[in-house]
């Protein structure tokens, strides 16, 4: 189950268009091993945009909150 969250957050990502988590969201699906850029994008995505009201916001926390799973 939270593989499958975690991959349709991260597809999200990758579709956003905001390079900041789309580039590391993309590598991580494709099979890079880039854990620590994708984690410490998303912490820098909710630092900068995470209280703004868009779609997004919930979806940095959980995705924080699913690290361990990645």
């Amino acid at each position: 189950m939270e593989e499958h969250e975690l991959r349709t957050i991260l597809q999200r990502f990758a579709g956003s268009g905001w390079e900041l988590i789309a580039a590391p969201a993309t590598d991580y699906l494709n099979g890079e091993d880039c854990t620590d850029r994708l984690i410490s994008a998303v912490e820098q995505a909710n630092e900068e945009c995470g209280s703004c009201g868009c779609e997004y916001d919930a979806l940095y926390v959980r995705l924080l909150e699913l690290k361990n799973a990645l």
